[in-house]
């Protein structure tokens, strides 16, 4: 297997080369969001359909536990299906999925302590919480990829592992937020002001608008999600090449004898 070309890149080369990754992966990538994310999709459709959240809350307790931990395996699929590539080793969907699954309960927990953490940031003053959200995001790929990382331990190697490149993984992500999730609060806002007009004047109108913006917003995320992780993950292969000779390691790991 010929050596992966590992090298420091800039902000765009990341973006660059995570857009080509989810290009040249698309298949994979899209089966583990449809997997992971198809179904709660579904099943916020039909809570819609019976009423709404406060109607019907034991099947809306179960689409929130339902999606924590599909979304958890979904991450993890994702960065390993990334990683694999990025590294020269294609990996299937469900081989990715298998992997992820035993890491379900860590990765849960540390999407909690880092909304936690960047919540008590935000709550003070707006610029801590950003700057701990950026020194923090790559635990989701340290977690996956570093063999017998816990959350708090990944959350401290991500911040480590951040330091003194804050404001490009700031960069980075207000250009994901620019580029992917600003549509995503563009059909919600639209859908908002749509559904109270229409529901008074067409009864029944609201709740198909209802549905028809909870399912075109669960098909963007579908194609969102993976290229997220796409970053988070060439983000946190560059930072390892910058900081700790990543790419001699790999290249020493290909050469060594059997």
């Amino acid at each position: 297997m010929p050596a992966p070309a590992l090298r420091p890149l800039s902000a765009g080369e990341i973006l660059d080369v995570s857009f080509q990754l989810y290009r040249r992966h698309f298949g994979p990538l899209a089966t583990v969001a449809l997997v992971c994310s198809g179904f709660p999709v579904l099943l916020s459709l039909f809570i819609e359909s019976a009423g709404g959240m406060f109607a019907n809350p034991g099947l809306t307790l179960v689409y929130y536990l339902l999606l924590a931990a599909l979304s958890a395996v979904a991450t993890g699929a994702t960065v390993f299906i990334v990683s694999e590539s990025y590294l020269g080793r294609p990996l299937r969907a469900w081989d990715a999925l298998s992997r992820a699954t035993p890491l379900i309960w860590r990765l849960i927990v540390c999407s909690i302590l880092l909304a936690i953490l960047v919540a008590i940031g935000l709550v003070f003053v707006i610029l801590p919480g950003v700057i701990l959200a950026c020194g923090l995001v790559l635990a989701f790929p340290t977690l996956v990829l570093e063999p017998g990382a816990t959350p708090t331990g990944a959350l401290a190697r991500s911040w480590r592992l951040t330091r003194g490149s804050r404001l490009r993984m700031f960069g980075l992500m207000l250009t994901l937020l620019v580029l992917l999730y600003i549509p995503i609060v563009a059909i919600g806002a639209v859908a908002s002001l749509v559904l109270p007009v229409s529901g008074l004047t067409r009864p029944g109108t609201g709740t198909t608008v209802a549905l028809a913006a909870i399912a075109i917003v669960g098909v963007v995320q579908l194609l969102v999600y993976p290229l997220f992780y796409c970053v988070l993950t060439v983000a946190y292969y560059d930072l390892r090449v910058r900081k700790e000779g990543f790419d001699l390691e790999v290249l020493a790991s290909i050469l060594r004898p059997a």
